[in-house]
Formats: C-alpha cells, sequence, structure tokens
C-alpha cells in the first residue's frame, strides 16, 4: 500500500471530490465546492515529491522532471480510480488529485434531464458538454455513455488524458484509449479511430484545432462524437469552435458544424442547501433544424431566443434551471444569482442585492 493511499481514503470517506497536496501547506480537501484544510502537518517538498513518486510510473517521472507538469490516472482497486495532475511552484512540487467513482451513476440519479438520455441512441452527430473545470461534464458524459452502452450492439471507443470512468463492455464493445500511453494525441487517435470501425467515439477534450477538426468530420461521416469545450453557454460553445479556424475556412466549418451538431449541453454545479451535496443546473440546445440553420448563416446570437421557445423539444436556458432549483429551495438565492448571467432577473430574490461592479 503507497504512503498516498491514507489520503485517497479519507478522501473517499469524506466525500471529496478533489485532494490538494501541496508543499509548504497542509493538505485540503475540496467537499461540496469548498476547500478544508486537513489536519496534518505542512508537507515538506521532499517529503512529498518521494510519496508522489511512489504512485508515479517511472516514464511519467521522467516526463514530470523534463516539464514540470503531468497528468496520468491512479487507481486503488474497489474503491476509486483518481485523474492526477503533478506541477511545480514556488514552494516546490505540488499535486491535485480528482476522484472518480468506480460506480457510473444512472441518468436518473444524476438527475438529468430525460432529453438528455436519448441522445445516447442518436444514430450520428456531434454532442458537446460545456462548463468550467470541476462543474461534472465527465460524470455527465459516462452516464450517457452507460446508456449507450446498455442499450447499443455497438463499437465504443473513448480518447482521454487520461482514463477516467471505466466502462466494462456490456451490449457495446469498450475500447478506451489514453493519450500518450495507448495514442500519440487526441488527433492521432481520432484519426485512427476512423479506420476503427466505431460508432460512438468519446472525445475527452476539444483542445486544439486538428482535434476539432477531425470531431467535426468523425460526425458529419456517420459516427456519433461526444466531447467537452470549457466554455460558458451554448451559442459561446459553437463560436468558440468557429473561431479556432483561419478566417478563410470559417464559412465552411459553419456548414460542416451545423450539419453535425445535434446537442450543446452547458452545466454548472452548485451547493445544496436542502440536503449535503451538490445539484447540477443545465442549460441544453438541440441541433433542430431551425438551429442548425442559424448555426450555417453565422447568426448564433440568436441561439439564446431559439432555446426560449423550444422548450417543446426539451431545449433550456442555464438562467431557468437555476431559478427551478431555487424555487424548490435546493440552492440559495445569493448562489443563484452568483451563477446566473442575467442577474437582474435574481436581484428581486435577494434580501440586501449588491452592488455588481461586473453589470456596471
Amino acid at each position: 500500500m503507497a504512503k498516498i493511499d491514507a489520503f485517497f481514503k479519507l478522501m473517499h470517506d469524506q466525500g471529496a471530490s478533489d485532494l490538494h497536496l501541496v508543499a509548504g501547506q497542509p493538505p485540503a480537501l475540496r467537499i461540496n465546492g469548498e476547500m478544508e484544510r486537513v489536519k496534518y502537518k505542512v508537507l515538506d517538498s521532499d517529503d512529498l515529491r518521494e510519496m508522489l513518486y511512489e504512485i508515479a510510473p517511472e516514464e511519467k517521472i521522467k516526463i514530470f522532471e523534463e516539464k514540470g507538469d503531468l497528468d496520468f490516472g491512479y487507481e486503488i482497486p474497489n474503491v476509486a480510480r483518481y485523474r492526477a495532475n503533478f506541477f511545480m511552484q514556488r514552494n516546490g512540487v505540488a499535486a491535485v488529485f480528482r476522484e472518480i467513482p468506480s460506480k457510473i451513476l444512472t441518468p436518473e440519479q444524476l438527475g438529468l434531464p430525460p432529453v438528455m438520455t436519448k441522445l445516447a441512441m442518436l444514430p450520428r452527430g456531434l454532442v458537446l458538454v460545456t462548463g468550467p473545470t470541476g462543474s461534472g461534464k465527465s460524470t455527465t458524459l459516462a452516464a450517457i455513455i452507460d446508456v449507450a452502452n446498455r442499450r447499443r450492439k455497438d463499437h465504443i471507443i473513448t480518447i482521454e488524458d487520461p482514463i477516467e470512468f471505466v466502462h466494462q463492455s456490456k451490449g457495446c464493445i469498450v475500447n478506451h484509449r489514453e493519450v500518450m500511453v495507448h495514442t500519440k494525441s487526441f488527433s492521432a487517435a481520432l484519426r485512427g479511430a476512423l479506420r476503427e470501425d466505431p460508432d460512438i467515439i468519446l472525445v475527452g477534450e476539444m483542445r486544439d484545432l486538428e482535434t476539432i477538426s477531425l470531431a467535426i468530420e468523425a460526425a458529419s461521416t456517420g459516427h456519433l462524437v461526444f466531447s467537452t469545450v470549457h466554455t460558458t453557454s451554448a451559442a459561446k460553445t459553437l463560436d468558440r469552435i468557429i473561431e479556432v479556424f483561419p478566417s478563410h475556412e470559417q464559412a465552411q466549418i459553419r456548414s460542416t458544424l451545423a450539419d453535425g451538431i445535434r446537442a450543446v449541453i452547458g452545466q454548472t454545479l452548485m451547493k445544496r442547501i436542502d440536503k449535503r451535496g451538490r445539484v447540477a443546473a443545465f442549460e441544453i440546445l438541440i441541433g433542430t433544424p431551425a438551429v442548425r440553420n442559424l448555426v450555417r448563416e453565422g447568426k448564433t446570437h440568436q441561439i439564446n431566443s431559439m432555446i426560449q421557445t423550444g422548450k417543446k423539444y426539451g431545449m433550456q436556458l442555464l438562467d431557468d434551471a437555476i431559478m427551478e432549483l431555487c424555487k424548490q429551495g435546493k440552492i440559495s438565492p445569493d448562489d443563484a444569482y452568483t451563477r446566473a448571467n442575467e442577474k437582474a432577473r435574481f436581484r428581486p430574490l435577494l434580501t440586501a442585492p449588491p452592488a455588481d461592479f461586473t453589470e456596471v
């Protein structure tokens, strides 16, 4: 048993999402979105380095010492998997570990809207899940992929850095590929995937132009592609993808993206006040013909209006989802106000509305 496993056990027992080990500071856990110090001594850089190196593969240690940053996966059997990130900082070495539960929760357990479950059964197209770091994108995608794995008889390939949720083959054959372990890059794996008879491809993150281009191409040539983007709304997600390309290619990519896009799910996690834990609020854009036409014509600024009128298709704005959670007493009005896009709509809910400098 590695020395660091005691921290992972504490993390698991406390229901923490992240463990922070930083030289020059005591350990800390992120519980329900908030950092809490662990009653433990200040970590010495050399001792922490020795502790971290005990669980890192030798080839990964070499990468870390050369570059000062490292991502990899670590697993404690029958407990959980952990997404590890090592980095150098002013006082020495540091690391952050995200717990990936060994059990994949169902859409019902996560409280996903019914339309999101239907995405698992799409024959082809591009489905994007967006949101800030730590908003539960991987958990949402894992639940959707699990539905496909149970209900379909297809080939699923995941390309991740590192592998997070592990899916056992059920109705589908599932192959997991990790960047820098099983393939050189997302783009190399995506290029290879097109020759590996896939039906569903999960791309952990669309990071660069080549990966984005290949993912859109795969979605437009008969595959169902799931991926994540670090954006805050459906409209901004589509704009971000298009803006990655050189200006002379943007008209063509708008057309290709319009043909392929099937859904954009934006989400954020919020602290519950009715019980322990967090709850997700979702923005849902479904790629109806009218929506795809807006993308093709470069009128993404009209997408929010389209979402408002598309409730019969399961669409909803993030602010509407946040307002509903607030009315149900699941989140505080203050938190709702902080996370909302149109803050003026939420000011009447507050007993003492703050002077919001962002609206000046």
